[in-house]
């Protein structure tokens, strides 16, 4: 890989392994801590949600416009700052304040990263988006891993060293970001998109799927939010929680050299990968309905993994290929927004199903939704397939 992919590779991260210190911990601080229910709990990640939602719109407007060392600046800026803030001021309501500002500052990055990644190894195709996940997906493994030991010392030393770790990569990316400009090569393929199909085909591709993507993160955000609760009242202890997210960071690790060739031999098959992907997903959580022990649950995580790396990587690559010239940025953006917006709706979702219902009607709830995003995986080019069967009757 090029050495800018490595500085975004890196960036990314670090950037990953500070925010996955604290969330998987958010609901048990709230619940354990702060002595809120899980449906309070739940509100206030969707609040949460809410603000990286923005954030990711935002970030992708600010990479078109401005690009994307300023893009990225100013979202680390505003995340350190709500940092520093809930270092000193963890209490309630303080709490709330300081993650929502927290989430709409990590908001404005992701989508910028992806968007770089993107424009500056455009002939990479997938393996620069694989490669900002697996960065991610390695940070969310050293994070929790750390992040559980560290909370049972003691939260406030939990939030110090998310602020430093955000400091070294404010560091990193106002020394290393400010020359990546977009490869030449990246400008042709965005010329090529607008004249193949107009804009509006594609951003209607792109919804189509973000309906999938959506039903997929409500599903995928119990792990951090109902399950965790789920898991301490079983006797399963904070550390063997905490576990469980090394095992999904280190399981897309180990995995690589086996799935990398599958995935590139079956490349132009994108719609099936997807489909594999949210049925072997679906099967964790069947997995995790007759589940008791840490055992069970590691099972299901592995199973859970196994279907994350075939449908994460795959949609910002996707949208990459969709967006027209001059709009990678909003079309990142709004993919990581609908990832948000799963991530908003999922925990206050859940929580109320668990409240009023049980776990295990939220499983199969959870199950139904999975088969459902089939659906709108198989049909989300039918805008393209159309404007171009007209396009070719039309000449």
């Amino acid at each position: 890989m090029p050495k800018k992919v490595w500085l975004l590779v890196i960036g990314t991260f670090i950037n990953i392994t500070g925010s996955s210190l604290l969330w998987p911990l958010n609901t048990i601080y709230m619940h354990d801590h702060l002595g809120q229910s899980l449906s309070i709990a739940g509100l206030v990640l969707m609040i949460n949600a809410g603000g990286t939602v923005l954030g990711n719109l935002v970030g992708g407007y600010l990479f078109d416009k401005f690009g994307g060392y300023k893009s990225i600046m100013f979202g680390i800026l505003i995340t350190v700052a709500s940092l520093i803030g809930i270092t000193f001021w963890h209490g309630w309501p303080h709490y709330v304040w300081f993650l929502t500002i927290m989430g709409f500052g990590s908001g404005i990055v992701i989508p910028v990263m992806f968007a770089l990644v993107g424009s500056v190894w455009p002939e990479g195709g997938r393996k620069g988006f694989n490669a900002i996940y697996l960065a991610q997906n390695l940070g969310v493994a050293v994070g929790p891993a750390l992040g559980g030991p560290i909370a049972e010392k003691s939260f406030d030393y939990l939030f110090v060293s998310n602020l430093g770790l955000y400091v070294i990569f404010l560091i990193l990316a106002a020394f290393s970001y400010r020359r990546m400009v977009p490869n030449k090569e990246y400008e042709k393929n965005r010329e090529k998109v607008v004249n193949n199909t107009s804009s509006k085909a594609n951003l209607y591709s792109l919804l189509i799927l973000s309906g999938g993507f959506l039903l997929a993160w409500i599903a995928y955000s119990q792990w951090s939010t109902t399950l965790s609760t789920h898991i301490q009242q079983l006797g399963i202890s904070l550390k063997e929680y905490s576990l469980l997210w090394t095992i999904n960071g280190l399981l897309i690790i180990i995995l690589q050299p086996i799935i990398s060739p599958i995935v590139q031999k079956y490349e132009k098959q994108i719609k099936a990968q997807l489909v594999f992907g949210m049925t072997v997903m679906m099967v964790s959580f069947i997995v995790i309905i007759f589940a008791s022990d840490f055992k069970m649950f590691a099972v299901a995580m592995m199973i859970l993994t196994i279907g994350e790396i075939f449908v994460w990587p795959a949609v910002p690559t996707i949208a990459s290929i969709l967006a027209p010239k001059g709009k990678d940025g909003s079309y990142q953006g709004i993919v990581n927004s609908i990832g948000a917006i799963g991530r908003m709706i999922g925990p206050l979702f859940g929580g109320m199903i668990v409240d009023y219902y049980s776990m295990n009607i939220l499983m199969l709830i959870l199950c139904a939704m999975f088969i459902i995003s089939i659906v709108p995986c198989l049909l989300y080019d039918s805008p393209l397939k159309k404007e171009m069967k007209q396009y070719n009757e039309a000449n």
